[in-house]
């Protein structure tokens, strides 16, 4: 008989807890790996343009080829989210990454419109609140299912409104609309992770597959943190 006292078990920790726990870890290092990644390579695509005045020329000289970019992304990210269910995970991985380069590509013009300080400062406030938010909808028990629609609702009155701005061209309205926009985007951080903590249990042989669109949503809350705090914080070259 052993001298030393057996300590019962939690009735919670069971085979079953712990499977669960490793398979959240196992698809969240994943979903995190495509998004650094996603982050990697539109830094490079940005650093491409700003070190190349023949890629100057093309991407930002050129509007056909400006917006033609963002028109091509925004058909990958429809792509992406409609038909993630059939698509291989080399073709997902694909397209996101595809993705990633065409939006450095067109970040690019921030750095002839702000301060490399500012957009440094901004870079680093978005990762840190970010962070904080994420590990927010990892860890809390509130349910934020019910905030949801709410805030998909926001983006789309952000996105009515910005359009109208550039009629109006109110300063006033602009500010209002980064500062909301900063805040619905934190929100949907938290949403998604605690969306993407469910996912990883039922994921199964497509994990690779919603890591992947996991990894989209979570890239492209990150983008627009930054590019609101930008708006409400970067210095504008001279």
């Amino acid at each position: 008989m052993s001298q030393f006292p057996i300590q019962n078990q939690p009735a919670w920790v069971d085979g079953r807890t712990a499977e669960s726990s490793e398979r959240t870890r196992v698809f969240f290092r994943s979903v995190y790996a495509w998004m650094f990644g996603g982050l990697l390579l539109t830094s490079l695509a940005s650093m491409w343009v700003v070190a190349s005045p023949a890629m100057q020329q093309l991407v930002l000289a050129n509007r056909m080829v400006f917006f033609g970019l963002i028109i091509a992304e925004f058909g990958l990210v429809l792509y992406l989210n409609f038909a993630i269910n059939k698509m291989s995970g080399g073709a997902a991985a694909s397209a996101f990454l595809i993705y990633s380069l065409l939006n450095g590509l067109t970040l690019s013009v921030i750095f002839f419109v702000y301060t490399q300080g500012s957009i440094v400062r901004a870079f680093a406030t978005a990762a840190v609140t970010f962070g904080a938010m994420s590990i927010y909808g990892m860890v809390t028990k509130r349910d934020l299912t019910r905030f949801g629609a709410f805030l998909f609702m926001g983006v789309i009155g952000i996105l009515i409104t910005m359009v109208i701005n550039m009629f109006i061209r109110s300063t006033a309205l602009d500010m209002a609309i980064s500062l909301i926009g900063v805040f619905v985007f934190l929100g949907l951080t938290a949403y998604r992770t605690q969306e993407l903590k469910a996912m990883a249990q039922v994921a199964g042989d497509r994990s690779e597959q919603m890591a992947i669109i996991g990894a989209l949503g979570l890239y492209l809350a990150f983008i627009n943190i930054f590019l609101f705090l930008l708006r409400l914080f970067g210095g504008r070259r001279d």
